[in-house]
């Protein structure tokens, strides 16, 4: 559909970069197993030395939700998307002792502000970063993990969930629900953030 506003939302909402080498990959907490499985592959290209994996209970919700696909291969008993997305990585060939869990936070901000004290805990230093991501979750994580960040160049590398992509997100109810409460989340979760971020 050639529409401006479609056209507007699809560029802000859905960031996407070409990897590049960085020191660390960031996982915003979930429970898709394509985005540990794509960190992974990430990693065994050489992309980065560290595996970030953020995620503790949603605050939507009282346990765990459970493995999304491939609940076959991914079949703990998974208490936490920090612990699902430790073991997938894992079982797709990343050594344990590359990996810097945070498995306290129960949304995207903590993912970000969490995992920055992880690091720091850990001593690590990091100047470059990828953030592996839902598509549709790529501006938000980038907004959030950029103010936990603010002196690390961060590219995004999204990977596609609930078949939600930049080219169909308007075609469905799922898809247009997803899009636009991100859209309204970038919006009017980060009033307080943005305003710390840019009078610093």
């Amino acid at each position: 559909m050639n529409n401006r506003i479609i056209t507007d939302i699809s560029n802000y909402i859905f960031v996407s970069d070409q990897p590049e080498e960085a020191d660390a990959i960031f996982l915003p907490g979930g429970s898709y197993p394509e985005q540990p499985e794509y960190a992974a592959r990430l990693y065994h290209m050489g992309y980065a030395r560290w595996l970030i994996p953020s995620g503790g209970i949603s605050i939507k919700r009282d346990v765990w939700p459970g493995v999304r696909s491939k609940a076959d291969r991914y079949n703990g008993n998974y208490q936490s998307d920090c612990e699902f997305l430790t073991d997938a990585l894992i079982k797709n060939g990343v050594p344990a002792d590359a990996i810097i869990r945070e498995d306290h936070s129960g949304h995207t901000r903590d993912n970000a502000f969490l995992s920055r004290r992880a690091v720091d805990e850990n001593g690590i230093e990091i100047n470059t970063a990828l953030i592996v991501c839902k598509a549709f979750h790529a501006r938000r994580c980038l907004m959030l993990y950029q103010m936990a960040f603010p002196d690390v160049k961060i590219k995004v590398c999204p990977v596609s969930c609930y078949n939600i992509t930049k080219d169909n997100w308007y075609k469905t109810e799922q898809g247009i629900d997803r899009v636009l409460g991100e859209l309204a989340r970038c919006g009017n979760q980060f009033v307080g953030d943005i305003k710390e971020y840019l009078l610093q």
